[in-house]
């Protein structure tokens, strides 16, 4: 796009949005709603940014996004794909894409009508709060991470109460999901769409379980996915015990089984008996105060949970494990399926390459206003995330235009001024 304005190109994208929605009638509040998202301001839920786009008629443009983004019902996945189809192009410029993170976010809400809201964990406040939450899929080079997937977290009490969902407009279809099984199948659509791969990396709420792990190997994909400490595994070389020799009466045994004196051991009991000469110093990236470093162990282990179901034994994986030299114990534990071979340094920088969606998120939400909806049904948080994220993608594919290391902050529209005295509200609406 030589020679073409960011305001050109910006038109340009909306163009290839706007044909995702398939209504000519859309572009209109398309074009503002992304505008307001991108526009400067501290607040961008609806009415603020209706002020921004039109000082003179707030309420009539606070209505036009309040129709399109609560009521009208355009395909987000579509949204969605063509956002990354602008995007990911432009960061493959500056490296192939490397990961799929996974991970989720919460969003404090007050009250308990808005769609998925429950007491559980919130990163945004570091403890368990009133929040929704969602379950992000992101692709990620060494350069930049997009998120691609994303959807609403629905707590087991709220889909099994017919009420609630029926007044936030939740899918009569939609069951009960646990969020490796969100992205699970987030990672199965992505596939099909062949997007770029990568290795799959994830934290201890994805990677502890094993169905998740288990179905990324299925689909032919390689992890690198935190577990806790206490998740068990067989020691190097160790494995469970073959079945049972076959009885005089009844079908021969099939499954593996362990006894009193073999059994697998907590992945932080493993990490604490190696020795010293298992550990080395790794410098991972270059941080805002010089070279982030760690000490790190990795062990050829075969996972142990639950592996008494199975006929035959796990395969082999690594078990990465970092203890910083001033804890007294490890911090951290990993199960990867990359090669035998592989690199320790290229193992870890892998593995921390995660801290990318954190800074995703933290973008998405002060600057995109990610986190500021204040509706409470289902299609409305969910259109206004992946505006969210469109937009998003619009930057990301305007800072592979500079240099890789650039972060332009300058929106690429210009603001109307805002009329004096107004105050728009500052908080989301309670429930």
């Amino acid at each position: 796009m030589g020679g073409v304005s960011r305001r050109e190109r910006f038109e340009i994208y909306l163009g290839k949005l706007a044909e995702a929605l398939r209504h000519k009638d859309r572009r209109e509040p398309l074009r503002a709603y992304c505008t307001g998202l991108l526009l400067p301001g501290e607040r961008k839920s609806m009415e603020p940014m209706a002020a921004r786009l039109d000082p003179t008629r707030v309420q009539a443009r606070h209505q036009l996004l309040q129709n399109f983004v609560s009521q009208s019902a355009w395909d987000d996945e579509a949204v969605m794909l063509a956002a990354r189809k602008y995007a990911l192009p432009a960061m493959q410029e500056h490296g192939a894409i490397e990961a799929w993170m996974v991970d989720d976010t919460g969003y404090p809400k007050q009250g308990k009508h808005s769609v998925g809201v429950a007491r559980q964990y919130c990163g945004m406040v570091g403890k368990t709060a009133n929040c929704q939450a969602a379950v992000t899929t992101s692709v990620a080079s060494d350069w930049a991470s997009l998120p691609v997937a994303h959807r609403l977290y629905l707590p087991e009490k709220w889909a099994a109460d017919p009420e609630r969902r029926k007044k936030a407009g939740v899918p009569e279809d939609l069951a009960f999901t646990k969020k490796w099984e969100i992205a699970l199948a987030q990672i199965t659509t992505l596939l099909a769409e062949e997007v770029p791969t990568g290795v799959v990396l994830a934290d201890a709420v994805y990677g502890d379980a094993s169905g998740f792990r288990e179905g990324l190997t299925a689909l032919g994909l390689r992890y690198i996915v935190g577990i806790c400490g206490t998740t068990s595994v067989w020691r190097p070389g160790e494995a469970p015990l073959p079945p049972a020799e076959r009885s005089a009466r009844g079908r021969p045994p099939k499954r593996v089984r362990r006894d009193e004196d073999h059994q697998p051991v907590a992945a932080k009991v493993l990490g604490m008996s190696l020795p010293m000469s298992a550990w080395s110093d790794v410098t991972w990236r270059e941080g805002t105060q010089g070279g982030m470093t760690s000490r790190f162990a990795r062990v050829r282990v075969r996972p142990g949970h639950r592996d008494y179901y199975r006929t035959e034994p796990r395969d082999e994986e690594w078990l990465l494990i970092e203890w910083p030299a001033t804890e007294k114990e490890p911090t951290r534990y990993w199960l990867s399926t990359e090669p035998a071979d592989i690199d320790l340094a290229v193992l870890i920088r892998r593995a921390k390459l995660r801290w990318r969606i954190e800074r995703d998120y933290e973008e998405l939400k002060q600057e995109l206003g990610f986190a500021h909806f204040e509706g409470r049904g289902w299609r409305g948080f969910h259109h206004h995330a992946s505006l969210c994220i469109a937009a998003y993608a619009f930057l990301i594919a305007e800072r592979a235009r500079l240099s890789p290391h650039a972060t332009p902050r300058k929106s690429p529209v210009e603001a109307p001024p805002v009329p004096v005295g107004f105050r728009p509200r500052g908080s989301a609406r309670p429930g």
